[in-house]
């Protein structure tokens, strides 16, 4: 689990100072207000450590298949109020599960700009257990090693050169001796928690009438929810009676949403298509046939059961094309999904009814103030701004940003004196 972010002028972030992530993190917000900058920070680190190129320092996307963006060049990615500095960083603090090699730990990388225009790492720090390993880039792309904050004096090169942003070299590791294992164990465990977030973004695939199936389960559910139906027909098809549990959670979740009752997978006679059977009120329908709200959710639901245990699940706008109530039923999904399997979420959200819910959750003692951050995005000029909303026991929202979600006491307060001037109006 992510348990800390900080970014430095990282497009819209000049310093978002340190970001505390929680097992469910919230970011609200305007429009491109910078919400989904800090959880692209992330991705962009998940996109490189998968990239092939073992020696690429950071991977912007464009031409690999592991891409989950395109962030363009250098200067695209630098902010626009960097003031003459001509670097960015991402660090980030985690936890994983006991038993793992390495428990704890911190990441931090600056990036700058070669002269041939690459993006290569200028300074790559790595923490765990009290100990500090870094690279520092010098003259004509050597780097130089340092161990708890003292130099080693055998290591000064290019091929110390760090890999994929996390990694140090096999020569650095040679180099370092005893220290060797442990800064390639913190490596390993950095890697796995960024290739354990799953991502769902905004834009999903509409539905389909039918699903051609290999008989395979994907690796990904994918960005924009294209292998849902493929993941759910694995678990329930491939897995006997105990991989019925995604089938049976998702129609449970679409039953409290009143958007659905139950889910049925239905073979199309001998082949290997299979449709999806919505049932509600008795009625039985293609998943083509009903509202897309159900066609757009059910990639979240899916992805609630799918994602590893211990591992992040990043949502963009979970709540679109749902009724009201649908939203509000998601902050309970996140909640309990979190509880049950030890999933983080991080959730960028427009929808007051997600986050009020959220709020009367706290005030039920169903979760914790502590293992629920909200965050409110602004924009301060060129930069973005971050307000962590502070939440007491009941909930209740101590420092609100004014306005965001309208003023519904204003608006009734409003509706009242109109009624009432309109009457006193027919009277005359």
């Amino acid at each position: 689990m992510f348990t800390r972010l900080r970014l430095t002028n990282f497009k819209a972030w000049k310093d978002s100072g340190d970001v505390a992530l929680k097992p469910v993190t919230m970011l609200l917000g305007t429009n491109s207000s910078g919400k989904s900058t800090l959880v692209q920070s992330l991705l962009l680190l998940k996109q490189t450590v998968q990239a092939p190129d073992r020696t690429m320092h950071l991977n912007l996307g464009g031409d690999g298949i592991h891409d989950l963006f395109h962030f363009g060049r250098f200067d695209d990615v630098l902010c626009q109020a960097a003031e003459g500095v001509r670097q960015f960083s991402i660090g980030f603090d985690f936890h994983r599960a006991a038993g793992e090699r390495v428990r704890t730990g911190q990441f931090k990388a600056t990036y700058g700009q070669t002269a041939a225009g690459s993006v290569a790492i200028q300074t790559l720090d790595l923490h765990t257990a009290g100990r500090h390993f870094q690279a520092l880039r010098r003259d004509k792309g050597a780097y130089a090693l340092r161990v708890d904050g003292a130099a080693h004096a055998r290591a000064k090169g290019v091929q110390y050169a760090p890999e994929r942003s996390v990694a140090f070299s096999a020569d650095a590791i040679a180099v370092l001796d005893q220290d060797g294992p442990v800064v390639e164990d913190l490596s390993l465990a950095i890697r796995h928690e960024l290739e354990g977030i799953s991502y769902l973004g905004p834009l999903r695939r509409r539905p389909e009438r039918d699903y051609l199936w290999n008989k395979a389960q994907p690796g990904e559910v994918g960005v924009d929810g294209r292998s849902a139906i493929d993941a759910l027909l694995a678990s329930a098809l491939l897995k006997g009676s105990a991989g019925q549990e995604m089938l049976h959670g998702v129609s449970s979740w679409l039953a409290r949403m009143q958007v659905a009752d139950r889910l049925e997978l239905r073979q199309q006679g001998r082949s290997n298509r299979y449709a999806l059977i919505v049932h509600r009120a008795g009625v039985a329908c293609n998943l083509y046939d009903v509202g897309i709200g159900v066609a757009q959710v059910l990639p979240v639901l899916v992805l609630a059961y799918f994602a590893p245990g211990g591992s992040t699940i990043v949502l963009e706008e979970p709540e679109i094309h749902l009724h009201p109530l649908a939203q509000s039923v998601l902050a309970e999904l996140l909640v309990e999904i979190s509880q049950q399997r030890q999933v983080q979420f991080i959730v960028e959200t427009h929808s007051e009814h997600l986050f009020r819910r959220m709020q009367t959750l706290i005030a039920r003692q169903q979760v914790d103030p502590d293992d629920a951050a909200m965050y409110f995005v602004e924009r301060s000029g060129p930069t973005a701004q971050l307000r962590a909303l502070a939440l007491d026991g009941y909930g209740r929202v101590q420092n609100w940003p004014t306005g965001f979600f309208g003023d519904a006491m204003g608006e009734t307060r409003e509706q009242a004196r109109l009624m009432l001037a309109r009457q006193q109006s027919a009277q005359t």
